[in-house]
């Protein structure tokens, strides 16, 4: 019969010896599962190649975080809004769900994860899923599942399917032996949190799967983001969005570093122009597959000084969370971004003082800065 002259050859394979000069055993491919988990040796994927007509499906995970809402609403002016789709394992607040496409979505359900990405077409995947610094420090365990096994899923389902996928990556990817002024994208990293561990973990297996299977892998890594549409997210660098909201509530913030802590800091509309120009860069113009991107560097009191040009009577207290300081001292002060200045044309346009306006006029004229001024 066909089927046991099949298993006899099949058999006949597994029985050669190396010794013999022969090639090592590969079943045929109808032989072997659709799972990435059963990647054969000689297995090569390749992202779907791009036209710049071509309109693309994108899906973001983690969307309901700082940056999933601001990055949807980007997306959507770039590709259109039934073409973006944001996900989380949270109900999402009504004017999100309104605003487009919304599915749930469990990074660590890879089944889930394979059904929405062959269900919707998707080309281009956004994985923001992570626990971040200081929340991952009071639960190492969900940070170690949420941020290593649901890339481990992404990464098979993006590699699986042909996806261009992004991973943001983060200065908490550096630790306290890492050249901190500046800190250029080569270097020692030996972070000492859950959360930097697990972005350095990111940055080299998905620069692993770019070589070994032809996986179209971008990553950021971003420096403290600001925004003002976003509440605190449980981040070091989140003290720089936490004063604008304490500003304008009751003219009273107690800032939980330093006031001589230096970070690097952007504001949101320029990461988020930043993620899709190295996701739109053609890839013969990538040196690398990771790399750093910065606009502007200052301390929690640098920064007060400049919101009390605006808002005068603001208090400005200090009360070290020794937590977060740690973990801010172990962080670049400056980036080093040359590399991605040089590759494709990064070019920030916010600095501290445009970043400050920016930030308190969002608030509109009901605000106490409003008022204020």
């Amino acid at each position: 019969m066909p089927v046991v002259r099949v298993l006899r050859r099949v058999a006949c394979w597994m029985l050669q010896s190396p010794a013999c000069g022969c090639r090592a055993p590969v079943l045929p491919s109808r032989f072997l599962g659709t799972s990435p988990r059963q990647i054969p040796m000689d297995a090569n994927f390749h992202s779907t190649s791009f036209s710049e007509a071509d309109q693309q499906r994108v899906l973001i995970t983690g969307g309901l975080g700082q940056l999933g809402v601001g990055l949807a609403s980007f997306l959507r002016k770039r590709f259109g809004k039934d073409n973006v789709i944001l996900s989380d394992i949270r109900k999402p607040p009504e004017h999100v769900f309104l605003s487009g496409p919304f599915i749930y979505s469990d990074i660590l359900d890879y089944k889930n994860l394979r059904e929405i990405v062959v269900n919707n077409r998707i080309t281009w995947l956004f994985h923001y899923s992570a626990l971040l610094s200081a929340v991952g420090e009071a639960n190492v365990s969900l940070a170690r599942a949420v941020n290593i096994t649901g890339l481990h899923n992404v990464l098979d389902v993006a590699a699986e399917h042909g996806l261009r996928l992004f991973v943001p990556s983060t200065i908490g990817a550096f630790g306290p032996t890492s050249p901190r002024n500046p800190t250029p994208d080569l270097c020692i990293q030996r972070p000492r949190t859950i959360y930097g561990v697990s972005k350095v973990h990111a940055e080299l297996m998905g620069e692993y799967y770019y070589y070994r299977y032809g996986l179209d892998f971008r990553c950021l890594r971003y420096p403290g983001i600001i925004s003002a549409d976003s509440q605190p997210g449980g981040g070091t660098t989140d003290y720089a969005v936490q004063i604008f909201h304490e500003a304008v509530k009751n003219g009273r913030f107690e800032c939980n570093l330093k006031p001589d802590t230096r970070l690097p800091m952007m504001y949101i509309d320029d990461c988020l122009r930043a993620t899709l120009e190295v996701m739109e860069a053609p890839a013969e113009s990538l040196s690398m597959r990771t790399y750093n991107i910065s606009a502007m560097s200052f301390t929690p009191e640098e920064l007060a000084q400049e919101v009390l040009k605006h808002v005068p009577e603001l208090q400005v207290t200090y009360s070290v969370d020794p937590v977060r300081q740690a973990i801010a001292d172990s962080w670049p002060m400056n980036f080093d971004d040359s590399n991605a200045r040089k590759d494709w044309g990064w070019r920030h346009d916010f600095d501290l003082p445009e970043l400050v306006t920016t930030m308190l006029n969002f608030h509109g004229p009901e605000s106490r800065v409003a008022q204020a001024n």
